[in-house]
C-alpha cells in the first residue's frame, strides 16, 4: 500500500480537477435560478474554467520546473482550495466566475503538470505505466461521477456543498504531500512574459470568439456588440471571425517566438520541436478531440434534459448514468487490454465506437429521450471515452525522456482543457445558435397572427435564451399573447429545442470522425511483447 500512496494522493487531486468540469453541468438550471443568471452565462463560466487552465498551463509547468514540482503542486492545491471556497460562498454569477473559472483554474495550472511529472519521479518501469493508467482511469471516473455526485448533492442538499467537499479533499492532499518524492533538480531559468501573453491571449481570443458565435454569428454579423450606438463589425464581418483570426495569428507568433528563444540560447515556454515527435503529436491531438466531445456531450444533454424535459439534477445524472458506468468500466478494460493490444488498436477501437455512438445518439434524439437507443448510445460513448482515457496519458509521457515529463504534462493539460473549452464553447454555441434559427423559422411558419409574430420577432431579435420550455407559455401571456397563442408558442419552442439538439449531436459526430485522422502516430507495438522480443544477433 505504501508503494501506491503517492498515486493515491496525486489521483485525489486529479479527481477534483477533472470533476469540476462535469459536476456542475447537471446543476445548471438550479444554479441559474439560485444566482438569477442565464444558461449562456453558465456556459461562459464552464468554458472559462477549462480555458483558464489551457491558457496558463504552460506557465504552470515552467513554474513547476523552477520552484520544484512538489512545491508547485502544494501551492496550486492551496490556490485551488481557495477558489473552491469562493465558489461555495458566491452570491452571484460574477463571484462564481471569479472563484471557479479564474482562481480554481489558476490553481489547477500548477497542479496538473506536476501530477504527470511527479509520477515519473516516483515510479519506474511497469509501475510507472500502471500509475499513469490509474491517473487516466481516475480522470475517466471523475468525468463519469461528476453528474451523479452533482445531481445527488444538488437535489438532496445544495450545489455549494460540492465545492466545500473540494476544499476538504485538497486540504487532505496538502497534508499528505510530504509522502511524495521530488527528485528532479530545479531549473534556474527566466520566464519569457511575452510568450505567456501571446499564448494566453491567442487561446482566449479563439475560444471566446467561438463562445460568442451564437450571438454574433460566424461570418455574417447577427447581433454585433456595440459601443454607444455603433455596432462593432469591421468591414461587415462578424467579430467572431476577427477574434478567431487574431487568436490564430497570436498562437502562430507564439510558436515563432519559441523557436527564436531557442536560437538565442534562452529557455522557451515550450520546446515546439517536441511537436515533431509523431507519437506525442498524435496523442495530444486525440486527447484534445476526446475532451471536446466529452465537454460538448456533458453540456448539451443536461441542458436539454433540464430545460426542455424539466428533469431535476439527480434525474439528469441518472439519465447520464449509462455513460458514467461504462466510462469507468472501460477505463479498467483498456488498462488490461494494453498487455495484449497495442495502444493504437485500443485508441482506434475507442474512436470507432465513439463515431458509432454519435450516430446512435443522433438517431435517438426524440422528444423525451426515453428510448433504449439513447441509453445504448450513451453507454457506447462512455465505453469509447474510457478506452481512450486508459491509453493517452502513457502514450504522451512515454514519447519523451524523464527530463521533459513536466513540459509534456503541461502540454497534456493545454490540450485536455483547450479541448474541453472548445467543446463547451463550440457545441454550446451551435446548440444555442441553432435554437434561435429554428425558433425564428418555426414562428414564421406558424399559424400565429402577424401581430404576435412581430411581437415575438422584436423580443428575440438579439437571439433566443434557453429557458425551461414549461415556462414559455407563461412568458408569452405576460408579453400580451392569448392563452392559445402562448400554448402554440410553447410547442414551437419545444420543437426548436429538439431540432437544435439534433444539430449539436451532428457537431459531435463531425468531431469524432475528424479525430480518426489524428491517431495514425499512436504506437502499434505491445509494450510487454516488445520487452520479451529477443535482441537481433550481432555481426
Amino acid at each position: 500500500m505504501k508503494k501506491w500512496s503517492v498515486v493515491i494522493i496525486l489521483g485525489a487531486a486529479q479527481f477534483v480537477m477533472v470533476l469540476d468540469g462535469t459536476v456542475m453541468n447537471v446543476s445548471i438550471s438550479t444554479v441559474v435560478a439560485d444566482l438569477h443568471t442565464t444558461v449562456a452565462a453558465m456556459q461562459g463560466a464552464i468554458t472559462f474554467y477549462t480555458l483558464t487552465m489551457a491558457a496558463m498551463m504552460l506557465l504552470g509547468a515552467k513554474l513547476g520546473d523552477i520552484w520544484g514540482r512538489r512545491r508547485a503542486f502544494v501551492i496550486g492545491s492551496c490556490v485551488y482550495a481557495l477558489g473552491s471556497l469562493i465558489t461555495a460562498l458566491s452570491p452571484n454569477i460574477q463571484l462564481l466566475f471569479l472563484g471557479w473559472s479564474i482562481v480554481e483554474g489558476l490553481g489547477a495550472v500548477l497542479v496538473i503538470p506536476a501530477i504527470a511529472a511527479l509520477i515519473a519521479d516516483n515510479y519506474r518501469g511497469g509501475a510507472r505505466i500502471t500509475a499513469y493508467a490509474i491517473i487516466g482511469a481516475v480522470s475517466g471516473a471523475a468525468v463519469a461521477a461528476g453528474p451523479l455526485i452533482g445531481g445527488f448533492v444538488t437535489t438532496y442538499s445544495n450545489w455549494r456543498f460540492v465545492f466545500v467537499a473540494e476544499v476538504v479533499i485538497m486540504a487532505g492532499v496538502v497534508l499528505f504531500s510530504r509522502r511524495i518524492t521530488d527528485a528532479t533538480t530545479r531549473q534556474s531559468v527566466r520566464i519569457d512574459i511575452l510568450s505567456v501573453a501571446l499564448s494566453a491571449v491567442g487561446l482566449v481570443f479563439i475560444v471566446f470568439g467561438m463562445l460568442q458565435s451564437k450571438t454574433w454569428g460566424w461570418i455574417r454579423p447577427l447581433a454585433s456588440p456595440t459601443i454607444g450606438d455603433v455596432e462593432i463589425a469591421p468591414l461587415g464581418v462578424s467579430l467572431t471571425a476577427w477574434l478567431i483570426l487574431a487568436g490564430a495569428a497570436l498562437v502562430f507568433a507564439f510558436l515563432r517566438r519559441q523557436r527564436m528563444l531557442v536560437r538565442r540560447g534562452r529557455a522557451p515556454l515550450v520546446h515546439v520541436e517536441m511537436f515533431s515527435i509523431r507519437q506525442l503529436r498524435s496523442g495530444l491531438a486525440v486527447l484534445g478531440a476526446q475532451y471536446a466531445v466529452t465537454a460538448g456531450l456533458f453540456f448539451m444533454v443536461p441542458v436539454y434534459l433540464q430545460m426542455t424535459l424539466g428533469l431535476d439534477a439527480l434525474q439528469t445524472g441518472l439519465k447520464i448514468f449509462p455513460l458514467s458506468i461504462s466510462l469507468i468500466l472501460f477505463s479498467v478494460v483498456g488498462t488490461r487490454l494494453s498487455t495484449v493490444w497495442s495502444a493504437r488498436r485500443i485508441v482506434r477501437t475507442g474512436q470507432l465506437i465513439l463515431v458509432f455512438s454519435a450516430l446512435l445518439l443522433l438517431g435517438a434524439a426524440t422528444e423525451d429521450l426515453r428510448s433504449l437507443l439513447f441509453a445504448a448510445g450513451m453507454f457506447l460513448a462512455g465505453a469509447a471515452l474510457g478506452l481512450l482515457a486508459s491509453q493517452l496519458g502513457n502514450v504522451n509521457m512515454s514519447s519523451v525522456t524523464e527530463k521533459e515529463t513536466s513540459e509534456v504534462g503541461g502540454l497534456q493539460g493545454v490540450f485536455q482543457n483547450l479541448g474541453s473549452s472548445l467543446g463547451t464553447a463550440l457545441i454550446g454555441s451551435i446548440l444555442i445558435g441553432s435554437l434561435a434559427t429554428s425558433f425564428a423559422g418555426g414562428v414564421a411558419a406558424s399559424d400565429l397572427p402577424a401581430e404576435a409574430q412581430s411581437l415575438i420577432g422584436e423580443a428575440t431579435q438579439r437571439g433566443v435564451a434557453i429557458v425551461p420550455a414549461a415556462s414559455v407559455a407563461q412568458l408569452g401571456e405576460k408579453a400580451g399573447l392569448t392563452a392559445a397563442e402562448a400554448s402554440s408558442l410553447e410547442g414551437i419552442y419545444r420543437d426548436s429545442q429538439l431540432s437544435s439538439l439534433h444539430v449539436a449531436f451532428f457537431g459531435l459526430l463531425a468531431i469524432s470522425v475528424l479525430a480518426l485522422a489524428f491517431s495514425r502516430g499512436i504506437p502499434s507495438t505491445v509494450p510487454e511483447r516488445a520487452k520479451k522480443r529477443p535482441a537481433p544477433a550481432s555481426g
